[in-house]
């Protein structure tokens, strides 16, 4: 059978890596070490960051497992994970209270608890914690809080890390907690985790809420007949019911107003402090790792520590010397002598092969722009993660250095 010409790809596999300094092939990424991490005890804080989609609650969790299974006292906040993974962990439906998770092998005094958030249920402790008991009921009932605590856009990332912040203080009091885990919320972008707290915050303490409550008085009686034509217009977009009910809200809300600015404030400052450490998670495909690189640089614009990258379901063929175009031209010739079953199965391989090269150049190309983000790539899974023996099996995945082939 004739050798078939090599492709650009195949050369590419074949040629020797240089190598740079530190002894790491060029372009390959810096291993991310996990236990390292976890050992740690001055780390207090792991968040898992990304696009949604890509894995953050499993990795989350997986994460958890490992860490109580090293010794710490860890608890674990999930985002609407998948009802599999939900049920893994003891969490059969959506509860706002850390609960223990059966079935971790825990040693050195190490544990580990789970929660779901419920958003609605932080925003309700955030009024009754910071308002007097008839003011709360006052907000708690009425329309517009119960829509905005709901279902308000940026109100699951705030309450996140509302939820962050009291898990935190708790840890601080009492040591209930050592390591505490978040997985963010499912946003279309990695950076709204960061950016809808300030939002929320700006939104609820912001100059048009303000309005609302201003008095005709003083200088501001020039301005009356001017809000009314606006409360006049808003009242045609909204109806009278609705304004009304935004009014209400403002009015009983004022005690607060300040104060989620100041949450917000004062969460930033934990998400920048020592203790606490960001993974970024991925895929290897070119959205989601666009999402890590914007990730990456923002947290260093904002002094946020970064622990690494997470490269989520990267394709691993089977280990053979034997190329794609190699590959391809056996199955043809299989083919022709009517081996059809083989053959097929060596267009899958040369498929596979061809995936995999692909994700290596774009996972080399982010490491090549970000020489110092400590990297692991974990290999596609041949089934979901629905329990805590596959937890702990991606947990020694994520351990890793590398993936077979790189």
């Amino acid at each position: 059978m004739t050798r078939p010409a090599r492709t650009q790809a195949d050369r590419r596999r074949r040629q020797p890596s240089r190598v740079v300094p530190d002894g790491r092939p060029d372009g390959a990424a810096l291993p991310l070490e996990l236990d390292r991490l976890l050992d740690d005890q001055e780390q207090r804080i792991i968040v898992c960051c990304g696009a949604g989609g890509v894995g953050k609650t499993t990795t989350a969790a997986a994460v958890g497992v490992r860490a109580a299974e090293r010794g710490r006292k860890t608890v674990v906040l999930t985002i609407d994970p998948a009802r599999r993974l939900a049920q893994s962990m003891g969490l059969t439906e959506l509860d706002n209270t850390p609960r223990p998770v059966s079935g971790v092998k825990g040693s050195n005094g190490g544990s580990l608890d789970a929660m779901m958030l419920d958003m609605k249920r932080t925003f309700d402790e955030v009024v009754e914690a910071h308002a007097s008991a008839d003011k709360a009921a006052q907000i708690l009932a009425n329309p517009f809080y119960q829509a905005l605590s709901s279902s308000f856009a940026g109100t699951q990332e705030y309450m996140a890390m509302e939820k962050l912040g009291q898990l935190a203080a708790d840890a601080a009091n009492d040591g209930t907690w050592d390591l505490i885990v978040v997985d963010t919320p499912p946003s279309r972008s990695a950076l709204d985790f960061l950016d809808a707290p300030a939002r929320l915050a700006s939104l609820l303490d912001g100059r048009f809420v303000r309005v609302l409550l201003a008095p005709a008085k003083g200088p501001a009686r020039m301005f009356t007949a001017g809000f009314g034509m606006m409360t006049s217009a808003l009242t045609k977009i909204l109806g009278a019911q609705v304004l009304r009910d935004v009014q209400t809200f403002v009015a009983a809300f004022d005690t607060l107003f300040g104060g989620f600015r100041q949450r917000a404030e004062k969460t930033y400052a934990l998400l920048q402090a020592d203790g606490t450490a960001f993974l970024v998670v991925a895929t290897p495909e070119p959205d989601a790792l666009r999402e890590a690189t914007y990730f990456v640089e923002r947290l260093t614009q904002e002094e946020m520590r970064l622990a690494g990258l997470v490269v989520n379901r990267v394709t691993v063929p089977a280990a053979t010397e034997l190329t794609a175009a190699e590959a391809e031209a056996a199955a043809a010739h299989l083919e022709e002598a009517a081996a059809g079953p083989l053959a097929g199965m060596l267009r899958i391989h040369a498929d596979l092969l061809r995936v995999a090269d692909r994700e290596r150049r774009l996972r080399r190309r982010f490491s090549g722009a970000h020489p110092d983000v400590a990297t692991v790539a974990v290999p596609a899974l041949p089934t979901d993660v629905y329990d805590i023996d596959g937890l702990r099996d991606l947990g020694e995945l994520l351990a890793e250095p590398a993936v077979r082939g790189d």
